[in-house]
C-alpha cells in the first residue's frame, strides 16, 4: 500500500473515533447467521506486507475465515450472504493492549472514591460496546478493582453484551505505598488496595490469586505513576527480585506480565526480569532500550493521552498533585518514546483508554506516526505486533484462513462504516 494510502486509513480510524457515541448498532445472533458470509473488498490491506489486493473475496464460515481470494474465484452458494464493500480498505479488527475499560476520565483522583466495584463494572459494559464500534475488536485491560474486568470479559463471551474480546488483569500487583495502592485515604482508614503484594512469597501469593479468580495476564507496576499520590515517576518499585518471582510465578502457569513502568531504571529491571511488555516507558533510555532488544519485550506506549489529559484537566476537576506530574512526564514521554521508536523497539499498539474517553483510541495512531513510525509500522503496532505480544497471533492480528473473522473497513469519506467480530456483523452502513 502507498504511503498516502495508509495515510488515509489512519487518518479515517482517527476521525471515525470522535463519532461512535451517536451510533448504535444491533448484532445478529448466531441463531440468525446465513450458511456462509462473503465480504467483498474493493481493496484488502494485507498487514503484513503493507500490500493492497484489489477485489477480494473474504469467505466466512461460523467465526472463522475459510478463504481469502480474488472475487471472480469465489463459489457462491444459495444460502451465502454476500456483504459488498467495492469502495472500502478492509483491515483486521484492531487490538488495544492497554486499556481500563472500567474507568472513566471523569473519575481521577478523589473522585474515584465514590466509585463502587458494581458502577464501574455497568461503565465497563457502555465503554465496551463503544470500544467495539470504534474497530477494536480485541482488547487487553490492564488493571481493574474488584475483578471487575473478569466479570466483563464474561459476560461479553457469555453474548450477554457487546464489547471486545479482553485479555484482563484483574487488579495490578504493587508494593506497600505505591503506584498501585490505595494513595489518597489517610492512615485511620487503613485502606490498602488489594492488588498489593511486598518480598518475594507475598508477591508469589499475589500472583497466584489472581490468577485463580480469573486473571488472563498479570499487570505489576515496576515504577510510580502519574494518576497517583506521593510517588515518583521515576522511582523504580518492585525490586528485580521480586519481579523475577512474578514473572517465573506467571509464565509457569501460562500468563503474560505488563509492566508499568515510567522510569528508566524500572524499566531496565523488568526487561531483565523477563516481562512481556512495559507499558508507557516515559523515561526509557538506551540502555533499557538495549535489554528490551535483547529479551524482545513489547514497549506499549500510550501517547494521545497526554494531548486529551492536559487540554480536559481543568473541566475534569484534576487535582494539582496529579498536573504537576503529567506537565512533567507527559512531554518527556515523547521525546524518549520517539528515541525507542528510532532504536527500533518492538511496539505494541496501547492507549491506557479511561485517561480519555473510551472510542477515541484511534487517535493514538496520529501520534506514532508524528513520533516516527511509518503508518503501515503503527497498523502493524495495532494488528500482527499487538496478536503476538497477546499470544493470539493464530487468532487475531490479520485477515487469513484459520483466522477469526475480526474486520473492520474503512473508505473514502473518513468514516469506518464497517466492523465484524467472529462473523458477526457489529455495524455495517453499507447494508443501510
Amino acid at each position: 500500500m502507498k504511503e498516502r494510502e495508509l495515510r488515509r486509513v489512519l487518518t479515517t480510524l482517527v476521525l471515525f473515533s470522535g463519532l461512535l457515541s451517536c451510533i448504535s448498532t444491533a448484532q445478529e445472533t448466531s441463531d440468525h447467521r446465513p450458511n456462509r458470509i462473503i465480504i467483498h473488498a474493493g481493496k484488502l490491506l494485507e498487514v503484513k506486507t503493507g500490500k493492497t489486493l484489489s477485489d477480494q473475496g473474504v469467505v466466512i464460515e461460523g467465526d472463522k475465515i475459510v478463504s481469502v481470494g480474488p472475487m471472480a474465484q469465489v463459489q457462491r452458494s444459495t444460502g451465502d450472504r454476500l456483504t459488498d464493500l467495492p469502495n472500502a480498505t478492509v483491515l483486521p479488527g484492531l487490538t488495544d493492549a492497554h486499556t481500563h475499560l472500567t474507568g472513566d476520565p471523569r473519575n481521577i483522583g478523589y473522585q474515584s472514591l465514590g466509585i463502587s466495584i458494581p458502577r464501574a463494572t455497568l461503565t465497563g459494559a457502555r465503554n465496551a460496546r463503544v470500544t467495539l464500534e470504534a474497530g477494536f475488536t480485541t482488547v487487553r485491560n490492564v488493571g481493574a478493582e474488584g475483578y471487575s474486568d473478569v466479570a466483563l470479559r464474561d459476560a461479553i463471551d457469555a453474548g450477554d453484551i457487546p464489547g471486545p474480546r479482553m485479555l484482563v488483569s484483574g487488579p495490578a500487583l504493587g508494593i506497600t505505598g505505591g503506584h498501585c495502592d490505595e494513595d489518597l485515604l489517610p492512615f485511620e482508614y487503613h485502606a490498602t488496595a488489594e492488588g498489593v503484594a511486598d518480598g518475594v512469597e507475598g508477591v508469589q501469593h499475589k500472583a497466584r490469586e489472581v490468577i485463580q479468580y480469573g486473571a488472563d495476564l498479570i499487570k505489576i507496576c515496576a515504577t510510580g505513576g502519574v494518576l497517583s499520590k506521593g510517588d515518583n515517576p521515576q522511582a523504580s518499585q518492585y525490586t528485580l527480585e521480586e519481579m523475577k518471582a512474578i514473572v517465573a510465578e506467571a509464565h509457569r502457569l501460562g500468563r503474560k506480565v505488563a509492566a508499568h513502568a515510567h522510569g528508566a531504571q524500572g524499566i531496565l529491571w523488568a526487561s531483565q526480569a523477563g516481562v512481556d511488555s512495559i507499558e508507557h516507558g516515559s523515561y526509557i533510555d538506551d540502555a533499557a532500550i538495549a535489554e528490551m532488544k535483547k529479551h524482545g519485550t513489547y514497549l506499549v506506549p500510550t501517547l494521545y493521552l497526554g494531548d486529551w489529559f492536559l487540554e480536559h484537566a481543568t473541566e475534569n476537576r484534576v487535582p494539582d498533585f496529579l498536573l504537576v506530574k503529567a506537565k512533567a512526564v507527559m512531554p518527556a514521554a515523547r521525546r524518549n518514546v520517539a528515541h525507542a521508536f528510532a532504536s527500533g523497539v518492538k511496539v505494541a499498539f496501547g492507549t491506557d483508554a479511561a485517561v480519555y474517553p473510551h472510542g477515541l483510541n484511534a487517535h493514538e495512531f496520529a501520534v506514532m506516526v508524528k513520533l516516527g513510525l511509518t503508518p503501515l509500522q503503527a497498523i502493524q503496532a495495532a494488528t500482527v505486533n499487538a496478536a503476538d505480544l497477546l499470544g493470539r497471533s493464530d487468532k487475531i492480528g490479520s485477515v487469513e484462513p484459520g483466522k477469526w473473522a475480526d474486520i473492520i473497513a474503512v473508505d473514502g469519506e473518513e468514516r469506518v462504516k464497517f466492523v465484524m467480530k467472529g462473523g458477526t456483523m457489529v455495524k455495517n452502513d453499507y447494508a443501510k
